[in-house]
């Protein structure tokens, strides 16, 4: 505004008043049209095990979280940079969910300084022993608590899981078309989300219909670092728990190991075999050896 009064100080009034005039309606006009594509964003992240040496509890064959040490899904910090840069190139509000018990606030907190707006972290002991059917159900239940929203952006997978599924799931469970493994976004128009998609030897030019979901792959963005002044402008902004007798569906059959169709049969960490053998001899004779111990150990059938 500063700059139009100045270059026109010097004319009349009327061409004055007229040039403000047009300086006005075209901030008018940005204004409506960053508020016509201003979206409601949903990030789904997940608190994983930050170590492998995690016990599994041998009555229900899942990990046990309590007292380990945590952090963020790195695939969810995909998501998370995805969602950030919508809401500086078209505007957004942005509202980060997770599911798990008190301990995972602190990936909330982490999504706070990364700019995220509201947080709700989904915790109930009913919800304990999901599969992943059970899980992307209450998630669904617990986004349609939270809120209306646009876009709903997963990671591609999670570190202790590794099913890839929950966000096609949350998708069908919710009603919405989806996509997974984008890796760019080209731009939104009309409603209408445009991506591309990784193929196993291709890549696919996508349309699709808000309000969505997309599962993002890792090479869509580099995931920004926390802010530390983020970190103190949002150290006391709430995260808001949603539990069981918050959502639509109250029936305990449907959530934790009561919801779950699957049963984990056994789980056990890997064995760590540090055995070792040392042999001597010349090439010829240690090349013998060794195709006698593969033979041997079923690793080779009929090597000669």
């Amino acid at each position: 505004m500063r700059f139009f009064k100045e270059k026109f100080l010097s004319a009349n009034c009327n061409t004055l008043h007229a040039v403000l005039n047009y300086v006005d309606v075209q901030f008018n006009k940005i204004r409506n049209f960053r508020e016509n594509i201003f979206m409601k964003i949903a990030i789904c992240i997940k608190q994983v095990p930050g170590t492998t040496a995690v016990e599994v509890d041998p009555v229900t064959g899942t990990l046990k979280r309590d007292g380990v040490e945590s952090k963020l899904n790195p695939c969810d910090l995909y998501a998370l940079e995805t969602a950030l840069r919508l809401k500086e190139s078209c505007g957004a509000h942005l509202t980060a969910v997770t599911m798990g018990p008190p301990q995972a606030q602190s990936i909330l907190r982490e999504a706070f300084m990364m700019g995220v707006d509201e947080a709700f972290l989904v915790s109930d002991r009913k919800f304990a022993g999901s599969d992943v059917l059970s899980t992307s159900y209450t998630l669904a239940q617990a986004l349609q608590s939270a809120g209306t929203f646009d876009l709903i952006i997963c990671g591609r997978q999670t570190t202790d899981g590794d099913t890839a599924q929950v966000g096609s799931e949350l998708a069908e469970l919710m009603d919405i078309p989806h996509a997974a493994n984008i890796t760019e976004i080209r731009g939104i128009e009309e409603n209408t989300l445009h991506a591309t998609a990784l193929l196993p030897g291709s890549r696919l030019q996508i349309a699709i219909k808000l309000p969505a979901l997309i599962a993002v792959d890792e090479s869509i963005a580099e995931p920004r670092l926390p802010s530390y002044k983020l970190k103190l402008a949002t150290a006391d902004r709430e995260i808001k728990t949603l539990s069981l007798k918050d959502f639509a569906d109250t029936d305990e059959n449907h959530y934790g190991q009561n919801g779950s169709p699957t049963r984990v049969v056994r789980v056990f960490p890997p064995e760590h075999n540090t055995l070792q053998e040392r042999w001597e001899g010349s090439g010829k004779e240690n090349a013998t050896r060794l195709a006698a111990f593969l033979e041997e150990g079923k690793f080779l059938q009929n090597p000669r």
